[in-house]
């Protein structure tokens, strides 16, 4: 369907970051699994859960927009997600991983961010206040996401992948 109007627009935004978020259902057990740090590997468990409840409150949207609960195939999640899944095959030592595999983590959350910063724009400008609501719950979520997994990168991960020989002498 053509969008034609801005909540058209906004319908066909939240179908996409829906199956977005279904497609990172789907991944992080996987990172979870091939994480070595605890602390990594719990903040992807937790954003599992996270996201199971993004995702309900995504259905609560279509709901209140009275359309259909489904997706529109996402295809820039499948790239960073596929990104996210080259990084397991790549040989690495496991403290490089655990880095790459938070970078690779927070190139997904960004484009959630901008997804959710979008279609929280588009809510508020068609006065679609319990809409705009929900997604804005989201969209801090993610931002907090984001936040985490930056500290755990800079206050751990990034150091042990060095200590662990992540630099090539110069």
């Amino acid at each position: 369907m053509a969008a034609k109007t801005m909540q058209d627009l906004l319908v066909e935004d939240i179908r996409d970051i829906y199956h977005a978020e279904k497609q990172i259902t789907k991944a992080l057990p996987k990172l979870a699994k091939a994480a070595h740090s605890p602390q990594l590997r719990q903040a992807f468990e937790r954003h599992l859960e996270e996201t199971n409840g993004q995702i309900e409150r995504l259905e609560q949207v279509f709901d209140e927009l009275d359309v259909v609960k489904r997706g529109k195939r996402c295809d820039a999640m499948e790239g960073l997600i596929s990104e996210a899944h080259e990084i397991l095959e790549m040989g690495l030592a496991p403290e490089v991983q655990d880095a790459a595999l938070i970078a690779a983590a927070q190139k997904v959350e960004h484009y959630e961010i901008a997804s959710y910063g979008t279609v929280h724009a588009y809510a508020t400008a068609c006065g679609l206040t319990k809409v705009a609501q929900l997604l804005e719950e989201t969209l801090k979520e993610e931002k907090e996401t984001d936040l985490k997994l930056n500290q755990l990168a800079i206050g751990d991960v990034n150091k042990k992948a060095i200590a662990a020989g992540g630099r090539k002498a110069a």
